[in-house]
C-alpha cells in the first residue's frame, strides 16, 4: 500500500465514524510475540496499517547484519495476517513523515516505550494529528533476540554477559541496551533490573520487556540509600550471578557490600567529559562554565564519586541557545551508542 492509499483508507473510515490504527517497526523475524501484539493493536480500531522499515532503514537502526528478511518478503508475510489491512514501506530511521501524511486515529507501540519516551519527532506528529497513543504490553519470553541467539548458538560461542542494570529515571539507556542485544551488537542478558523508584519509566520498560524487575526501598531518607537497601541490591545481583553491574541514571550512591562484591565490575554512564563536571548537575554545570564541548563518559565505579577509571568517552558540542534539557537529549544519544559498545568489549578490557 502507498502512503496515499493508506490516507484514503483513513479518510474513508473517518467519514463512517471508524478509526484507523497505525504502528511501525522492522518485523524482520516475525514471531508469536509480534502476531499477538498486532492482533491487540487491530482491536483498537477498524483497520490496521503497519509502517515497515525498509532494508536500508533496518540496517541503520539494527546494524549491518540486519534485516534477516528483505522488505518485500516482510511486507508479504505481514500482509497475510488477518489483523493487518495494509503495509507501507518507508525509508529513514523514523516514521514521522508517514504519520504526518496518514494522520492515524490511533497509534500503537510496544510496552518498552511510554508516551514520554517516544521519538520526539514522531510524538510531535502524533500530537499534531490528535492521534490517540496506546502502549501495548510485550509478550514475555517472545523476542527476536532469543530466536537469533538460539539459531546462532554454538559450543564455542562465549556465554552472554550477565548484566544487572540499575536506574532511577525514564530508562532510555536500558532501552538502548535492549535494542543492542536485540540487534546482536551486544552478546548479553539482562538478568536483573533494579530501581529505587517504584513508578519509574525504567521499571516500566523492564517489566514490559519481561526482565526480572525489582523496586528497592532506599529507606526513610529520600537522599540516601540505607544499609538495608545496599544489602538488598547486593543480594539480588549475587543471586542472579551478575557479571557486570550497569548504572544508568541511578541516583543513589552505592556502598558496601555492593562495591566490595563487584569491585572492578560496576560501570556508570555520566553526562560529562570526566573529570570535568562531576555530580548530579553536570549538564547545567557545563553550560554555566561556558564550555563549548561536553559529552558523556563510561567509567568504573569506585568509592569516590565519578572518579573511577575512564573506559570510553564521546563528545557533544554545546550549541547557542542550548538549555540543560536540549543538551542532555543530545548527550543521551551518544550514551545510547557508547554504553553498549563498551559492554560488547567487556571481556577484552584489561582488569
Amino acid at each position: 500500500m502507498t502512503p496515499s492509499e493508506a490516507r484514503r483508507l483513513r479518510d474513508d473510515l473517518d467519514r463512517r465514524g471508524g478509526r484507523l490504527v497505525f504502528t511501525n517497526g522492522c518485523f524482520d523475524l516475525l514471531h508469536a510475540g509480534h502476531v499477538r501484539y498486532l492482533q491487540e493493536a487491530r482491536h483498537l480500531g477498524d483497520a490496521l496499517i503497519i509502517g515497515l522499515n525498509s532494508d536500508e532503514s533496518v540496517r541503520e537502526l539494527k546494524g549491518p547484519t540486519r534485516p534477516l528478511n528483505g522488505e518485500c518478503d516482510r511486507a508479504e508475510v505481514l500482509s497475510s495476517l488477518r489483523a493487518v489491512d495494509g503495509v507501507v514501506i518507508f525509508n529513514g530511521k523514523r516514521a514521522t513523515p508517514l504519520i504526518e501524511q496518514i494522520q492515524p486515529h490511533v497509534y500503537a507501540k510496544g510496552g518498552d516505550y511510554t508516551p514520554e519516551t517516544l521519538d520526539p519527532g514522531e510524538k510531535a506528529a502524533l500530537d499534531a494529528a490528535g492521534t490517540d497513543i496506546q502502549i501495548l504490553s510485550l509478550v514475555p519470553n517472545r523476542s527476536t533476540t532469543g530466536i537469533i541467539q538460539k539459531m546462532t548458538a554454538s559450543e564455542s560461542a562465549p556465554a552472554p554477559l550477565r548484566l544487572g542494570v540499575l536506574g532511577s529515571g525514564e530508562g532510555s539507556n536500558l532501552r538502548a541496551l535492549l535494542d543492542a542485544i536485540d540487534s546482536g551488537r551486544l552478546n548479553a542478558r539482562i538478568v536483573a533490573a533494579i530501581s529505587d523508584q517504584e513508578d519509574s519509566g525504567f521499571l516500566n520498560i523492564a517489566k514490559s520487556g519481561g526482565l526480572p524487575s525489582h523496586a528497592v526501598d532506599g529507606g526513610p531518607n529520600p537522599r540516601r540509600f540505607d544499609n538495608a537497601a545496599q544489602q538488598h541490591v547486593a543480594d539480588i545481583l549475587q543471586k542472579q550471578q551478575v557479571d557486570v553491574v550497569v548504572l544508568t541514571g541511578f541516583m543513589k550512591i552505592l556502598k558496601e557490600p555492593v562495591l566490595d562484591a563487584f569491585a572492578g565490575r560496576i560501570v556508570n554512564v555520566h553526562p560529562s567529559l570526566l573529570p570535568a563536571h562531576k555530580g548530579a548537575t553536570a549538564v547545567q554545570d557545563a553550560i554555566d562554565a561556558g564550555d563549548k564541548v561536553t559529552g558523556c563518559t563510561v567509567h568504573l565505579v569506585t568509592r569516590e564519586i565519578d572518579a573511577g577509571r575512564i573506559l570510553a568517552q564521546a563528545e557533544v558540542p554545546i550549541l547557542d541557545g542550548d538549555d540543560a534539557a536540549s543538551l542532555h537529549r543530545r548527550i543521551k544519544e551518544q550514551e545510547h551508542r557508547l554504553l553498549p559498545e563498551v559492554l560488547s568489549q567487556w571481556r577484552k578490557i584489561p582488569g
